[in-house]
């Protein structure tokens, strides 16, 4: 017998799982936001499919926002609790971000940290 836990250091999100709403990435790349304006601030997630671990802070994990199946790489997080619903399979928790990269940063990120084009949100 044996179980499948996957473990994660990116806490990738669609809205409807709890990506940030404030978060908008045209207003972003307008006037960038800073981590700062987020300070103390914990965010939810919910249902992620499968059983998950992540980092424990002060490792980070990265934050991605998943938009129609494309991944844009925001910064890091710390993920402060996680419950996980074995009859459902899914993941759920909390976690505060500590840093947002700059919209040139996040064009950069994801092939220095993924490289997979079918996920390039700016291709």
């Amino acid at each position: 017998m044996g179980s499948l836990i996957e473990i994660n250091d990116t806490l990738q999100l669609t809205k409807a799982q709890g990506f940030p709403k404030q978060l908008d990435f045209s207003r972003h790349n307008k006037k960038p936001f800073r981590a700062g304006q987020f300070k103390a601030k914990q965010f939810q997630f919910k249902n992620k499919p499968r059983i998950r671990v992540y980092q424990q802070p002060p490792v980070r994990n990265f934050l991605v926002q998943n938009i129609r199946g494309k991944w844009l790489y925001w910064g890091w997080v710390h993920i402060f609790s996680i419950e996980h619903n074995y009859k459902k399979q899914v993941t759920s928790g909390s976690f505060e971000i500590v840093k947002i990269y700059n919209p040139a940063q996040m064009r950069q990120v994801f092939d220095l940290l993924d490289g997979r084009p079918e996920f390039n949100y700016f291709k």
